[in-house]
């Protein structure tokens, strides 16, 4: 009776060895960092013409009204590009002559984020300043006056301050200047331009919105050197800790296919306990049976002994509260049902389903049918016909103290009878 105690707790041990393929885990350490590219900008403000100008004609100091809309996309943190248009309205100011025209532009543009090329993530995640400027084409249109349009070129440059509200929205503050390209209108209209090929010069101040798309948690605006070295550290420590060889086998968990290999039995490269016959039972402790039990007593030793294990409760699969996903290190108890049944095809087995006290019983008698049903679709999807499992949901295990955190956590659980 002694030394067939002892062969149970050896193999007792066995089911904590794993279930090799479906109960492993892997870190895999990321090589890009992923951000949103794509942002969505509207402004609106005032806007200035510095120059040209019909004598005697004149808008307000600050004139309103201007607005832009523009898409940007960014290569990397640093640079990136943007596609805007522009739409600028003049009227006179008090005591001229009255006027009234319009100016619209289309123009691409690069952009630089000074923010992050200075590196402001070292002492600001919120505060962001970008750089923009390129060309463009731009109209002026007017019913006073001569009226119709003059169309021209342009070249545009600007600083955009940025204050993140979100991960998703920046409030922005702007300050554009357009330098048009033989303009032969005057803003108001009214005239010719006479100051040569670099004629109107108009200013834009604005404050809006940048929205920012993509699935990611951050834009590229926000990710700096910082977020950079968080994540080349956190790949350091995923490597660090691969390398701790959790069950003394001899092979780093990070390349262990089977992690918590029983403590002794002889492992291949792959971290995995060798089972010639694949029979459930490391060859190692199959060798200890038939010693145990004699060389014409092994095969009913070892599947005499597993069935025991089995019916006797010792092969179990966890659950966390409130859930009928099994943990993954449980799942080597559905994996040691598997093989017992695929080495015994004329043998069946109920799948019993338990939850603890904490509810009402009708939710959790349910909760133990699922967690049952869960069980058997993993064995189901491992090679075992569903009509040899018959699901079984015992509702509430009432023979721990429920007010313990830790006894609850030992019944919340599956167990098996085969028959």
């Amino acid at each position: 009776m002694k030394k067939k105690l002892a062969s149970l707790s050896l193999l007792l041990l066995t089911v904590a060895a794993g279930a090799q393929n479906m109960a492993t885990t892997s870190a895999k350490p990321s090589t890009d960092q992923e951000y949103n590219k794509w942002s969505i900008e509207l402004n609106g403000g005032v806007n200035k013409p510095t120059r040209t100008m019909t004598p005697g004609y004149s808008t307000e100091s600050l004139n309103f009204f201007h607005a832009d809309l523009g898409a940007r996309y960014m290569f990397n943190p640093k640079f990136g590009l943007k596609l805007d248009v522009g739409y600028d309205q003049f009227k006179e100011r008090e005591n001229t002559p009255d006027f009234e025209s319009r100016y619209v532009r289309a123009s691409l543009q690069g952009v630089v984020n000074v923010g992050r090329a200075l590196n402001f993530e070292t002492w600001t995640n919120t505060i962001g300043i970008l750089a923009h400027g390129g060309f463009g084409v731009s109209q002026i249109s007017t019913e006073t006056g001569p009226g119709g349009q003059d169309y021209m070129a342009h070249g545009i440059a600007g600083l955009t301050g940025q204050i993140k509200l979100s991960n998703r929205v920046a409030l922005t503050g702007d300050l554009t200047g357009i330098v048009n390209g033989r303009q032969n209108w005057n803003f108001d209209g009214m005239g010719n331009t006479t100051s040569g090929s670099f004629d109107g010069v108009l200013l834009n101040a604005s404050v809006g919105l940048t929205f920012y798309l993509g699935k990611n948690a951050k834009h590229a605006d926000w990710v700096g050197e910082e977020d950079r070295y968080k994540e080349l550290e956190e790949r350091v420590t995923t490597i660090e800790t691969g390398l701790i060889d959790t069950d003394k086998d001899g092979v780093a968990d990070l390349y262990d296919l089977e992690p918590n290999t029983v403590s002794g039995v002889a492992v291949n490269t792959k971290g995995q306990s060798i089972d010639t016959n694949q029979n459930g039972v490391p060859d190692e402790l199959e060798s200890y049976l038939e010693k145990t039990y004699g060389q014409n007593g092994k095969a009913t030793a070892t599947n005499g002994t597993i069935e025991e294990l089995i019916n006797g409760g010792y092969v179990n699969v966890y659950f966390d509260f409130n859930s009928s996903k099994p943990t993954n290190a449980s799942l080597s108890g559905v994996d040691f049902l598997v093989k017992y049944l695929k080495n015994n095809p004329g043998k069946t087995a109920d799948i019993i389903g338990y939850s603890d006290e904490i509810g009402s019983s009708n939710y959790n008698t349910e909760l133990s049918r699922k967690r049952a049903e869960a069980v058997k679709s993993v064995a189901t999807n491992a090679g075992i016909d569903a009509s040899r499992l018959n699901v079984i949901a015992n509702g509430e295990d009432t023979s721990v103290n429920k007010n313990s955190k830790e006894a609850r956590q030992i019944v919340r659980r599956v167990t098996f009878q085969v028959k």
